[in-house]
């Protein structure tokens, strides 16, 4: 989403950003989720949910804000920066924050307000502290010859960039 006002705020300055991203969205057809990353105090990139918008189950907020903000950097670090969000990030809005090493993820609603408005990541929380056993959905290895060549051929690699 493109960046309207990108002036240097304070920490509620961005969260009422993302929040008003948010009540935006929903009136563009959207989810209630927005998202903006910021580095040295300067807004660098915004998103909003776009996951029915695109058929993007992946296409949550934080994930478009990570991405365009990489993007317009040319870097797939953020180390230095804020992800501000208008609610408590997803276990998989989170493991991305994480992955793009941004110092620092602030929220406004938690995963209760989330959870009143039909969207509960209360779930995918608890289901991680389950032993993977008990899921309803089987995720197990299956180990063949050829499981470990990927990654030799990546440190066999003189041209790769590692992150």
């Amino acid at each position: 989403m493109p960046v309207q006002d990108r002036r240097a705020g304070t920490d509620a300055d961005h969260l009422d950003l993302a929040v008003r991203l948010a009540v935006e969205n929903v009136a563009a057809g959207g989810g209630p989720f927005g998202a903006v990353v910021v580095r040295d105090g300067i807004v660098v990139a915004t998103g909003v949910n776009r996951v029915t918008a695109q058929n993007d189950p992946t296409a949550h907020a934080e994930v478009q804000a990570i991405r365009a903000a990489c993007a317009g950097l040319g870097t797939f670090s953020l180390a230095g920066a804020t992800l501000y969000s208008s609610c408590e990030p997803c276990p998989m809005c989170l493991a991305s924050s994480l992955w793009a090493r941004v110092d620092r993820v602030l929220y406004a609603a938690d995963r209760d307000d989330a959870a009143r408005g039909g969207f509960d990541d209360r779930a995918f929380y608890e289901l991680f502290e389950t032993p993977r056993t008990e899921w309803s959905v089987p995720v197990q290895q299956q180990r063949n010859a050829g499981s470990p060549a990927p990654f030799d051929a990546w440190l066999a690699s003189t041209g790769r960039v590692d992150y």
